[in-house]
């Protein structure tokens, strides 16, 4: 049997277009109201695109747009003929039965532009998996990449003068102060949180310790924070523990159960109490914890993307750096490796536009100096990590080398890096026997 073939039409709407345009030639609330809707790219035929800019650029210039301007506007810059002249102008008029469903009319068309744009990825994507270029796991990111620029929500405007949202601005001030609240996402702890503002979209935040010092309780505690007590969506990439391992710390942490009784088996009636009384919390929280082991950096990414899709996504914590799989393709050394890791994972949190937290293990340095402290050149294997960081948060505990330590139960996390301000030491309770640290104040 021969092949058929058939002639594929793009997905369009010539009479949505018209009544479009012909409503914002009669109706400057109309223009107001498409606008927020379609971009002249969104047109499928190139004298509707045409006339949207006309009808734009005199609106920015505050002035008329209609039948008439329209035309001798074009007729000006030399375009009016190609559209089919002021003819076609008014025939666009008469095609709209009403300007009051411009903005219905222009739904239809962005939805007519998205399917396009749709056909054009699958196109590209095709062409991705035959060109049989690179590794599987970058071409399986280049396809996604390619249908998450389809499916990203159009961006709104964020251009204004600086007076025209001053009453706005204050009244997020008066919030702000008599919340105590920090404006971006909160990490559970108040001083880190007055430090650094919250974490915030794009940002890379390294927190860095030694193996048992707590760098992963820590990453833990700010994805309770976000989840549990703010309610945002957030995603634990966990490559050194199970999953139930994960859960087990969570529920220490917020029932205040020690680990080793929920380890053990020997919870009492008082722990099972206090297990039942945060069970409805747990259960509503937006946390996703995600255990399979030896994921790459390009595999979380696109996991990202499915949980932002789906969900939302606020958070994105991975433990821990030096666990991450390789994407196939041996690097030279391991110092090169783990700079492409980096380099991915800052590149991953301007994409998704969200903090990015990673676990990283610090090198043998401050066990073989007399003063403990961890330092920036301690991060093990790259400097990459540092340069690639917004913020780097070291974990230290005195006691965890000095039994006798007068600081017992306390730790610091040395804010080594702050791209977006100072520097600081910030005192914590270390109970982990909750696997948790806590605000001071709050001990």
């Amino acid at each position: 049997m021969e092949d058929e073939t058939f002639e594929r039409i793009p997905p369009q709407d010539t009479p949505a277009e018209q009544c479009v345009l012909g409503g914002m030639l009669l109706s400057k609330k109309a223009i107001a109201e498409v606008v927020e809707v379609l971009d002249a790219e969104d047109f499928y035929r190139p004298a509707h695109e045409t006339v949207f800019r006309a009808v734009l650029d005199l609106y920015s210039k505050n002035e008329p747009a209609d039948p008439i301007t329209v035309s001798n506007y074009l007729r000006e810059i030399g375009l009016l003929t190609k559209i089919g002249g002021s003819a076609y102008i008014n025939e666009l008029v008469r095609a709209v039965p009403t300007a009051a469903n411009a903005e219905y009319y222009a739904e239809i068309v962005h939805d007519c532009a998205v399917r396009r744009r749709i056909v054009e990825a699958g196109i590209r994507i095709t062409e991705i998996g035959y060109a049989g270029e690179g590794e599987a796991s970058e071409a399986t990111d280049a396809a996604q990449a390619e249908l998450n620029a389809v499916m990203k929500a159009r961006d709104e405007a964020d251009s204004a003068l600086l007076g025209d949202d001053l009453d706005d601005v204050v009244a997020e001030l008066e919030k702000l102060q008599s919340e105590g609240r920090s404006a971006g996402l909160p990490t559970g702890f108040m001083d880190l949180d007055s430090l650094t503002h919250g974490l915030h979209g794009g940002q890379m935040i390294i927190i860095a310790g030694r193996p048992g010092l707590g760098k992963s309780t820590l990453g833990v505690d700010m994805l309770r924070a976000c989840s549990i007590r703010y309610h945002f969506p957030s995603v634990i990439f966990s490559l050194e523990m199970a999953r139930r391992e994960v859960q087990h710390r969570i529920i220490s942490a917020e029932a205040q159960i020690g680990l080793h009784k929920i380890r053990g088996g020997n919870m009492t009636d008082f722990d099972w109490a206090a297990f039942a009384n945060q069970a409805q919390k747990l259960a509503a929280a937006p946390l996703t914890i995600d255990a399979t082991p030896n994921r790459t950096v390009t595999q979380i990414k696109g996991r990202c993307r499915q949980i932002k899709q789906t969900t939302g996504l606020s958070l994105v914590v991975i433990d821990y750096l030096q666990l991450l799989g390789s994407a196939g393709r041996r690097a030279e050394n391991r110092q090169q490796e783990v700079s492409e890791m980096s380099r991915q994972i800052k590149l991953m949190a301007k994409e998704l536009d969200v903090p990015v937290i990673v676990l990283c293990q610090l090198n043998r340095g401050p066990e073989q100096r007399t003063d403990k402290r961890p330092m920036l050149a301690d991060l093990r294997e790259s400097g990459s990590l540092e340069q690639d960081a917004d913020l780097v948060i070291l974990v230290h505990r005195e006691d965890a080398y000095d039994k006798e330590s007068a600081r017992s139960g306390e730790a610091d996390l040395i804010v080594a890096k702050h791209r977006a301000g100072p520097t600081a030491e910030i005192t914590v309770a270390a109970q982990l026997h909750y696997s948790r640290f806590a605000d001071m104040a709050n001990t």
